[in-house]
């Protein structure tokens, strides 16, 4: 079932939502393709609290202006000028938190995703990293600011079957994030949520 309630996005603990999205697909139509993958892995960001943030602070530039929307938007951003990073903005707007996804486990047009990644079987390299998952998913810049509620381009869906079997808070895994040595405390809040078990999340820290 697509997700097209706005309020899924607008609460306001980014927390609870980074780990309400593990189990969901998130899907793209690119160029007539339609792919897919549950998302297995997370990271939560705390907008102006956050010393990880983009918005640190309060910071708004033209990048980060994105972040400062309506829950529900994509927040897109090019990393080492190589890696398109897919983020789900979310809370009220001018509240600048967002959710990085971090590996997804290919389920629909999968033949679509190998070829993009030019792989020949179903691995973690699909999509078992932030860099990885646009890759796959055929997501760029270009789609920064779109909305997944209405679009058409990018969409999350629920999975209440599989949910009622696999998810509970034990199955969650709860750790530091990656890459934010130089946020000082808040590198070690455990914000980073991984399925437990799954072979397709990133490597773990």
């Amino acid at each position: 079932m697509i997700i097209r309630d706005e309020a899924f996005f607008q609460r306001e603990d980014v927390v609870d939502i980074s780990c309400d999205l593990i189990g969901m697909i998130l899907c793209s139509k690119m160029n007539g393709h339609v792919t897919g993958g549950r998302i297995v892995e997370t990271e939560a960001y705390g907008g102006i609290t956050d010393l990880a943030s983009h918005a640190y602070g309060g910071r708004r530039t033209g990048r980060t202006e994105t972040m400062y929307a309506t829950g529900g938007i994509c927040y897109i951003y090019l990393c080492y000028g190589i890696h398109h990073l897919f983020n789900l903005v979310t809370g009220p707007k001018g509240r600048p938190d967002a959710v990085l996804i971090r590996a997804l486990e290919p389920v629909r047009g999968i033949e679509t995703m190998l070829d993009r990644r030019n792989l020949n079987r179903v691995q973690r390299r699909v999509a078992g990293g932030p860099g990885l998952v646009s890759q796959a998913l055929g997501i760029t810049t270009n789609q920064n600011g779109i909305s997944l509620l209405d679009s058409g381009k990018i969409w999350l869906e629920s999975d209440q079957n599989w949910k009622s079997v696999h998810k509970s808070e034990t199955e969650i895994i709860a750790s530091p994030r990656v890459g934010v040595d130089y946020a000082g405390e808040d590198a070690d809040r455990p914000w980073r949520f991984r399925l437990k078990g799954s072979k397709f999340t990133s490597p773990a820290k």
